[in-house]
This record gives structure tokens, C-alpha cells and sequence, in this order.
């Protein structure tokens, strides 16, 4: 799976909502139906799948039928065997009988999304396994599979298949991305490929993609009935011959032809599930909102703004609006490195809070960290009686500022408009702001310095914080 370390947190579906999905998928309804149906009569292999014999019945009673009528039978019954809806009862006679976690199905919502996970790391594990004609080839005079010959790395395609579907988890909780849109395949699939440093790619890597598009379209075609992805097929006339005259007209530029495909509210469910698993943070709206307003503010910090405002609301929706505000700007004090932008998020959230936050803020005027933040949100919001801030409030406040954009998106141009804006209002700014108190003082004067266009006042920024370094003794 993906190692990020900052994953932007998911947007969960109720657990209610995601074990009934779960219930209702093919593969585990499949697997419960047949769980079921067994009985004293049904007989297992020494794999513990179903006998051969047997299988035309059990594909019978799903109500399958086609040429893969069998193998859905089959795999339906392994998943029935890996989760327990199924047990061997004597391995020697191969006898089984109906599992006594059945019941878990009709248990409570983890109880039902335990047995869901358990089924899809049987289709995961299936999804990584050569097709069955290629097996078959494979094998020796002795029924042995030959793997040199298949050319296939269980430990390397599992570790594909994880990549992929971390790259498309990725892609679907971040801001930017298609969010509960589908994903065109070839996307996907050079995302794996193509190193992101590359400019026009070589026809050996367009080669790699073409081949790795072919691997995901059968891998997505055994996922989609565990419920974890919706999949619109590879068109059957792209891998046609190209001698072979196409049945349809086709539009060229279609790009959904070549595979789409997006992750369920399941899907997320169980991606994370295994994230975490895997000691991966993976964070998920609603997360914080037991947790106190320290670990609100620092664990937004990385929040996309959409993301960190839902977050927001969940708290909020917990406590006291007053109370909620004052714990707010409790936690917001400090002179750490996370301190200024702790500062906007707790003057984000107050903008959420409303009105009645009012006593909380006057109670903070003369606080030399929230003092200057009370007074815009005050003055902001229309209330009189408002003391001016200092001179030396306003400076501090702008540095603080400053300091918390540069920690939520670094250098954007949204900062390079206020530094230039700042420059511009305030002739003297950088021979007064070096002088400023603030521990982020030198690197905000830096930062004005790289960010400002006109060279001669990038200079000016550079010598203040030069001047704020040494003051402070750096």
C-alpha cells in the first residue's frame, strides 16, 4: 500500500450504511448463500475448495450459469471457507458444515464489515494470481507449476496490486483529485510506471503501461464483486486483431474505451482499513472530534482546508459553542514551530462557532499571542468597544500570519500577493519588522525575501532578516 506519511484524510460512509453495501455484494452474498447450502453430503478437496463434481450444483443454486459459471461457484465457496461462513469438519472425509460465524452476518455492523475484510483479502490474493490458461501451461509432466517459465512474482505482483490501489486511493480522498469520479485506466496504470520526472514518455515505457492496463483490467474484473471498485472494462475491440473488421463504428477519443474505474464508499472502508493494518496513518473525518482542542488544531495542520472545516464542524457539534471557544483559544498559545499555524485553525474554527463566542475573545484582548487575532475577529463580526492594537500587535500579528501560511501551503501565490501587498502598503515594514518578537520573525523576513518580484525590495527583506537572526542570536 502507499507509504505516505500524510495521507489527506477519507470521508467515511456510516458503518451502517457500509455493512449493508457489504452484505449486498456478489461475493459475499454469494458466499453466504452457499455457506447455507451446505451440508452432510458436501465434499471438499485437501485445499478445502469444493470437489469438482459438486460445483455445477453449487453454481446451479447461485443461479449462475455461462461458461464461468463454475469458477464464480468456486471462488464464491473459497471466500465462504476464509471467513468461516464454512467449516471443514473432518479433513481426511473432506465433510464440512455451515460456520458458526453465519451469524456474524446478521451481528453488528463491525461484526459484518470483519467478515467483508476477510473476504477481501481472499479476492485481493485472487487478483494477483496468473490467469488459469496460464497456469495450466505452466505445468509440468508431475502437475508442478513451473513459475520460471510463467514469469511471475508473487511477492512483486501483490506489491503492484497494492500500489495501484494506494495511488487510486490517493487520488480519491485528495482535494484535487476526481474525487468519486472514476479514474481513466491509463492514468493509473502510468502512475506506476512512468517516473514523474519524465517528460515524453519512451516507447518502451508506453509499451509497460499498454501491458500494465492489461494486468489492472483483469485484476479490476475480480474486485468488482467483493464491492471494493466500480470498473467499466478495457473495450473488447482495443485487443482485437487488427486485421479484423471493428462491429461498431468508435469514437477514437473516448477515453473511458480504455477502462475506468473508482473506489466504492467499501472501497475506502477497506483500503484504510488495511492502510492502518499496515502502520500506515490514515486519517478519517471524524477522528478527533472526542479528542481535546490541542489535538484538533495540531492534527488539521495537514488538512486540506475542505477536509480540516469538516473536521471542524464534528467537534464542534460535540461541545458548548462559549466553552468550545475558550478551549480553542487555550490550545492555540505557543511559541513552537506549530504555534502560528495553530493559531489559523483556531481563527478558522471560531469563524464556525458564531456570535456567541464573543466573551471567549474579549477575554483574550490583552494576550500578547491572541490579543491581535480577538480584535480582527471582533471588529470582523461588527462588534463596538474594540481597543486599537498597538503598533507592536500589528507587526507581531503579521509575522504570526505570515508564519501560518507559509506552514499550510509554503510558498503559493496567495502569500506572494499578500508579501507584495504588505511591501507596498507599508514602506517602512522590513525596518520595523526585524525588531518583532516572534520566534518565526527571520524566517518570515527570509521567505518575503525569495517571494517578492522586485529585487530591490527582496534585498531590503533579506537584510532585516538577517538583522532578526542576529538579535535573536542565530
Amino acid at each position: 500500500m502507499s507509504d505516505s506519511s500524510s495521507l489527506p484524510p477519507v470521508r467515511l460512509h456510516p458503518e451502517a450504511e457500509l455493512a449493508r453495501d457489504a452484505l449486498s455484494t456478489p461475493l459475499l452474498a454469494r458466499a453466504a448463500r452457499l455457506a447455507r447450502w451446505a451440508g452432510e453430503d458436501t465434499r471438499v478437496d485437501a485445499g478445502g475448495g469444493l470437489v469438482e463434481e459438486q460445483l455445477p450444483a453449487a453454481a446451479a443454486h447461485l443461479g449462475l450459469t455461462g461458461d464461468e459459471a463454475a469458477a464464480h461457484a468456486s471462488e464464491a465457496w473459497r471466500v465462504a471457507v476464509d471467513t468461516g461462513l464454512v467449516e471443514i469438519v473432518d479433513e481426511e472425509e473432506g465433510t464440512v458444515a455451515t460456520g458458526e460465524d453465519i451469524a456474524l452476518l446478521s451481528g453488528s455492523p463491525q461484526d459484518v464489515l470483519g467478515v467483508w475484510l476477510t473476504a477481501l483479502e481472499t479476492a485481493l490474493a485472487d487478483a494477483s494470481v496468473p490467469d488459469l490458461d496460464d497456469l495450466v501451461d505452466a505445468m509440468d509432466d508431475g502437475g508442478q507449476i513451473d513459475f520460471a517459465s510463467l514469469d511471475w512474482d508473487p511477492e512483486a505482483e501483490q506489491e503492484f496490486l497494492d500500489g495501484v490501489l494506494g495511488n487510486l486511493y490517493l487520488l480519491t480522498v485528495s482535494e484535487d483529485g476526481p474525487g468519486d469520479g472514476p479514474v481513466p485506466l491509463p492514468a493509473l496504470a502510468a502512475s506506476m510506471i512512468v517516473p514523474s520526472d519524465m517528460g515524453e514518455p519512451t516507447n518502451d515505457v508506453l509499451e509497460q503501461v499498454s501491458d500494465a492496463m492489461m494486468r489492472l483490467d483483469d485484476q479490476f474484473r475480480i474486485l468488482e464483486p467483493v464491492g471494493i471498485v466500480e470498473y467499466r472494462p478495457v473495450d473488447e475491440a482495443l485487443m482485437a486483431d487488427a486485421d479484423e473488421e471493428p462491429a461498431a463504428v468508435v469514437d477514437e477519443t473516448d477515453v473511458s474505451r480504455y477502462g475506468m474505474v473508482r473506489l466504492t464508499p467499501l472501497g475506502l472502508y477497506g483500503l484504510r482499513s488495511r492502510l492502518l493494518e499496515a502502520g500506515i496513518a490514515a486519517p478519517a473525518v471524524g477522528d478527533l472530534a472526542d479528542k481535546g482542542a490541542d489535538a484538533l488544531l495540531d492534527g488539521t495542520s495537514a488538512f486540506p482546508p475542505a477536509a480540516a472545516q469538516a473536521e471542524t464542524e464534528q467537534w464542534l457539534d460535540r461541545r458548548e459553542p462559549l466553552a468550545a471557544a475558550r478551549e480553542l483559544l487555550a490550545a492555540a498559545r505557543g511559541s513552537d514551530t506549530g504555534a502560528p499555524l495553530r493559531r489559523l485553525r483556531c481563527q478558522q474554527a471560531l469563524s464556525l462557532v458564531g456570535v456567541v463566542a464573543e466573551q471567549a475573545l474579549r477575554e483574550v484582548l490583552d494576550d500578547p499571542e491572541l490579543g491581535g487575532l480577538a480584535r480582527v475577529w471582533l471588529v470582523e463580526r461588527g462588534f463596538g468597544d474594540v481597543p486599537a492594537p498597538s503598533e507592536d500587535m500589528v507587526f507581531w500579528l503579521t509575522v504570526d500570519t505570515i508564519a501560518a501560511q507559509l506552514a499550510a501551503e509554503g510558498n503559493s501565490e496567495e502569500l506572494q500577493g499578500l508579501v507584495e501587498g504588505l511591501a507596498q502598503q507599508h514602506g517602512g515594514f522590513f525596518a520595523a519588522a526585524w525588531k518583532v518578537d516572534h520566534p518565526a520573525t527571520a524566517d518570515v523576513l527570509e521567505a518575503m525575501g525569495r517571494l517578492h518580484p522586485d529585487k530591490k525590495v527582496a534585498k531590503k527583506a533579506r537584510k532585516a532578516a538577517f538583522k532578526a537572526r542576529s538579535q535573536q542570536g542565530g
